[in-house]
């Protein structure tokens, strides 16, 4: 398969309990992996890395930025070494935020040791610091999205990331960002905020950048067996001193949307996420028509996702694809003054947690690592079903609601059917849908419907309509 590109995801969301116990099981290259992140955890005065992952762990979750960044690498680590074991190769390696010291390592450049030294450095500096900021996903393209942070005016407010040609997000002190989230509701722009231990990509946290190269070990670089392409660089990674790549990637804008375009022309047409949760994937996905995004974790059986691809790919013998040429980004494009208020249409949720890799919790990746559904099937219990007397008013309100969603989507109502899952079945991403049932929200005069998470997670036009119905029922009754 000499057209895959791995990608590496940058903060995320916590993975599950046990999510590497097949692997683990199945591998020696994933237990070996494993077993090296923990003996660099415990030097660090953290706890055993694999322990959550591998068992079904009971208790809580020990939980600090540190054991966050390092479980996200172990299951990238674990992932890689699914793929590699079951015949996939990479003609690159991509990583999102901190996920470009997860490629690293995983490409052969830096040890697996001293990639999680150097996280847990990375992170401790930033905490040092203090930096009391935070991120804004907003659905729109970069150019807005920075012009928006130029008609704002403040030095560290800045275009922190550029995703999908509709999803930048911003990174700035919060007084600033609660300024920009106001300008972008009253221009009709979806955002949210990013749920992130450590808001970065702003020369804001340059005190840390400073501190990271003064304190962090020194990391050897070697010669890697794969090429590493880098979203800040806007090229491939030379022979620069990890240390120094790290920091820099502190303070410099990530432009995700340019890299994997310029690795999609160069002939890659397969993305595949080394983590748990479509998060890169999604922003690839939005960036790249028609090029095919698999994650092997949010499987129902992972290794048999991989042999599926492996055989696919065998059996259509596709004629041979080009390598990429060295990657070269053009530089980024200077501010321009602020744009027409034209509202985005389309917006490509993020990733879980936060990450610089916006990850949004709400819509998340990016605006708000939108919250990544669980390989298994949510359990949810629907709405009842209006009473016969409501069959009436149920009917309206849910031919009102499917014309809302047609007319803000582009899909004529005809084809939107009551039961088409809304992410699934119609590839409306997290953010959208968040700014959908807030419209929902506030047509029904009904502001408690926005807290309703599983109209998001398993979003149906029938369970909305019903959840309207019966909401307004109940304030009838009060």
């Amino acid at each position: 398969m000499v057209d895959s590109v791995f990608v590496m995801p940058g903060t995320v969301a916590a993975p599950r309990t046990g999510t590497l116990r097949d692997l683990h099981n199945r591998y020696e290259a994933v237990r070996e992996a494993l077993t090296l992140i923990d003996k660099a955890a415990r030097e660090l005065g953290l706890p055993d890395i694999s322990t959550r992952l591998i068992e079904d762990a009971a208790g809580e979750r020990p939980y600090s930025p540190e054991v966050h960044y390092l479980e996200i690498f172990a299951v990238s680590l674990a992932t890689y070494h699914l793929l590699v074991a079951e015949g996939v190769e990479p003609v690159a390696i991509v990583g999102q935020s901190i996920g470009e010291l997860w490629a690293l390592a995983v490409a052969g450049h830096v040890s697996v040791g001293d990639a999680a030294r150097l996280a847990v450095a990375r992170s401790r500096a930033l905490t040092r610091q203090a930096w009391p900021g935070t991120m804004l996903a907003v659905g729109v393209d970069g150019r807005r999205a920075e012009s928006l942070a130029g008609l704002i005016g403040h030095p560290h407010l800045v275009l922190a990331c550029e995703n999908t040609p509709r999803q930048s997000v911003l990174s700035g002190p919060r007084q600033q960002i609660d300024e920009a989230e106001r300008v972008a509701e009253a221009l009709g722009w979806p955002s949210v905020r990013l749920d992130v231990p450590h808001p970065t990509h702003t020369p804001a946290v340059a005190q840390a950048a400073r501190d990271l190269r003064a304190s962090a070990p020194r990391v050897s670089y070697g010669g890697g067996r794969w090429r590493v392409s880098s979203p800040w660089l806007g090229r491939d990674i030379g022979d620069e001193d990890p240390v120094e790549l790290v920091a820099g990637a502190l303070t410099a804008q990530v432009r995700m949307l340019h890299t994997v375009r310029a690795l999609h022309a160069a002939g890659a047409d397969t993305f595949i996420e080394c983590g748990e949760w479509p998060v890169v994937t999604r922003f690839v996905e939005a960036s790249v028509p028609g090029v095919q995004a698999v994650v092997p974790l949010s499987e129902h059986d992972p290794v048999a996702a991989v042999r599926a691809l492996v055989a696919s790919r065998t059996d259509t013998a596709p004629p041979p694809v080009r390598t990429p040429a060295p990657l070269r980004v053009p530089a980024s494009p200077p501010p321009v003054a602020p744009a027409s208020p034209v509202p985005a249409l389309a917006v490509v949720a993020p990733p879980p947690v936060a990450t610089t890799t916006p990850v949004v919790p709400a819509a998340p990746s990016v605006l708000t690592p939108p919250t990544p559904v669980t390989p298994a099937s949510p359990v949810t219990v629907d709405p009842p079903r209006p009473a016969p007397d409501a069959d009436r008013r149920y009917a309206t309100v849910l031919a009102e609601i499917r014309a809302l969603y047609g007319d803000y989507l582009g899909y004529p109502p005809e084809l939107l059917g009551d039961d088409d899952a809304l992410e699934s079945d119609l590839g409306v991403e997290s953010l959208k849908q968040v700014a959908l049932l807030g419209r929902v929200a506030d047509r029904y005069g009904l502001p408690d419907l926005r807290a309703n998470t599983s109209l998001l997670t398993v979003g149906t036009l029938r369970r909305i309509a019903q959840a309207v119905v019966q909401a307004q029922a109940e304030a009838t009754a009060r």
